[in-house]
């Protein structure tokens, strides 16, 4: 169906909606951005005013030949789709892992895998729709001078790159057809809250985490595409690990099911409170999970137990990113 009218304002008090997508992308490129979008309509009809979607939510290659014929530039016809969906729906997108054919690509023959933030407007964050929860029209026109699409706020190329060997089980060597990034990217204000961008891999490096959360990050954002076997290990445990010690809420998309023949991902897509507690999480199969992010909770929780004062760098040093400033 298509997107509803947007309102300017939600009621006073009303908390920030994300809405929290679960995919299985395939190689057919078409067939995943009709499941995606499809997802996104449904989140701007419940009033979320930033929807995430999972590493490799424009396609799953069967093989490394496969995955480097389907990648596009961010300037491409599939981001563009996606920017005038973002325009057309009034939601900010996160779209954590788009295989990216940058300037490089001529003399590399590689690619980047990139989290690309997308808002609606180009303009200023906004409050969330005040139509959460309903599918009936808002007699408050959006303003006109949003003609055209969406807008790039953000892209962060995912610095570490998953190199794994799992005997008998699982092999990844994402740095076979995959250029590292060079840079951790400041948090980005939203309606929702100040984001920090990282990438699947990125969840057990706890630095950026920690360096993102001293730049001013409130939600940190962990778009993913872990296997079975790691993800039923250390997945929620280390995105509660994330929440806990950087006192952010933590939100993960997540590819789930048989991608093709020789892939299937864990699924679990969800969402953790700066205390450590899952708030949402998906069920089996393709589709959404919600949660309000409460700034006031999280202000709260930093308040009483604060470790971001009592750290002692005197002793081991601080993260300290280039190009992060600080944020008291």
């Amino acid at each position: 169906s298509p997107c509803p009218p947007h309102a300017m304002a939600g009621p006073p008090g009303l908390k920030p909606l994300v809405a929290v997508g679960q995919v299985t992308s395939t190689p057919d490129k078409e067939l995943n951005f009709t499941a995606c979008a499809g997802l996104v309509r449904e989140a701007a009809h419940r009033g979320a005013c930033l929807v995430f979607l999972p590493e490799g939510f424009d396609y799953i290659g069967s093989d490394t030949a496969q995955t480097l014929s389907l990648a596009e530039g961010l300037d491409g016809d599939l981001m563009g789709r996606y920017a005038q969906l973002a325009r057309d729906c009034g939601v900010w997108l996160s779209l954590g892992g788009f295989h990216e054919r940058g300037q490089d690509w001529p003399t590399t023959q590689r690619i980047y895998n990139c989290h690309v933030l997308l808002d609606p407007t180009g303009e200023s964050p906004r409050p969330c729709p005040a139509n959460r929860g309903s599918l009936a029209p808002v007699d408050v026109p959006f303003p006109r001078t949003l003609l055209s699409p969406g807008h790039l706020v953000a892209a962060y190329r995912k610095t570490h790159l998953c190199d794994v060997e799992l005997e008998g089980r699982v092999t990844m060597k994402e740095s076979s057809f995959t250029n590292p990034g060079t840079e951790i990217v400041p948090p980005v204000s939203t309606p929702a809250g100040k984001l920090g961008l990282s990438i699947c891999y990125d969840l057990r490096f706890p630095e950026i985490s920690l360096a993102l959360r001293r730049a001013g990050a409130e939600i940190l954002t962990y778009p993913s595409a872990f296997t079975i076997p790691t993800g039923s290990a250390h997945w929620e445990v280390l995105l509660r690990a994330r929440a806990i010690e950087s006192q952010c809420y933590v939100v993960a998309a997540a590819q789930t099911g048989k991608n093709h023949e020789r892939r299937t991902s864990y699924g679990h897509a969800l969402v953790v409170d700066p205390w450590g507690a899952v708030v949402a999480q998906c069920r089996e199969g393709p589709g959404l999970c919600y949660a309000e992010i409460d700034l006031d909770y999280l202000r709260q929780i930093r308040r009483e137990i604060p470790v971001h004062n009592h750290r002692r760098p005197d002793l081991y040093g601080t993260v300290v990113a280039a190009g992060l400033a600080p944020v008291p």
